[in-house]
């Protein structure tokens, strides 16, 4: 993980181990100076964050030894008047780095880029995706995985009842079929993407069921990008589907008039 993933993407409580011969990467997240890219709440936009100190700042060695707590602050370069506050904890005998606090917080910082979904979810899954987003922010790894999983299932349903409707549809087949079969049948209603990565639905399955706090949290972010990357070619169609009825009222407005 990058300082600037530790910052912006680990969990509270989140641990860093700096190997015993190696100071640079306890240096690089403690004066971590940007840039970092991320949501500004306060802009209501993406932003640049970087870290203004003094050109006198020590890159600390002996200092190790005596520092236990740090802040760092990174400004927005939109806004100086907008912040990014981290609170770390330093432990000299175990040579850790904990993320002890942070504002915004995680979920604040990620909710923004999931809002275009709320249009192409129904409003129960929408809120799922929300919550999995601040279980997961909050260190619950199972629990986030329980919610993905469920956004998942309600995905492959509702391609599901579309499938009903056409002609040759074996209900019967698909109800005996397991959930990757079931994608495999249903590949005309669902994104590519999804029928391509349909190991998706065991990793998060793998994750309610054996995987610890620590794993699922580890594959949180991986399986999160791969469910908005479905939700994003749903999008996709939406927008194709109303330009295409849009035109196509446009056309049928103009052949009208021009058959008067």
């Amino acid at each position: 993980m990058t300082p600037a993933e530790f910052l912006i993407t680990a969990p509270l409580y989140e641990t860093a181990t700096i190997p015993e011969d190696d100071d640079e990467p306890g240096y690089d997240v403690i004066f971590y100076t940007g840039p970092l890219d991320t949501y500004c709440p306060e802009c209501g936009s993406h932003s640049i964050f970087r870290r203004y100190l003094p050109p006198s700042t020590p890159r600390f060695h002996s200092a190790w030894e005596e520092i236990s707590r740090r802040d760092v602050e990174l400004t927005c370069t939109r806004d100086g008047d907008h912040k990014l506050l981290f609170l770390l904890r330093i432990d000299k005998e175990e040579r850790t780095i904990q993320k002890i606090g942070q504002y915004p917080s995680i979920a604040d910082l990620n909710m923004h880029d999931v809002k275009k979904y709320a249009g192409v979810l129904e409003k129960t899954a929408f809120r799922e995706l929300t919550k999995a987003i601040g279980l997961a922010a909050h260190g619950v790894g199972v629990g986030s995985f329980v919610y993905l999983r469920r956004i998942f299932e309600g995905l492959v349903e509702g391609a599901h009842q579309a499938a009903k409707n056409d002609e040759g549809w074996v209900e019967e087949e698909y109800e005996k079929a397991r959930m990757g079969e079931k994608i495999q049948l249903l590949h005309h209603h669902l994104p590519s993407f999804l029928v391509e990565n349909r190991a998706i639905y065991g990793i998060l399955s793998k994750g309610v069921h054996e995987l610890s706090e620590a794993e699922c949290l580890d594959a949180f972010p991986a399986v999160k990008v791969g469910i908005e990357i479905i939700l994003d070619a749903k999008l996709e169609e939406d927008a194709r589907r109303k330009k295409l009825e849009a035109a196509r009222k446009s056309i049928q407005a103009l052949a009208a008039a021009n058959s008067r």
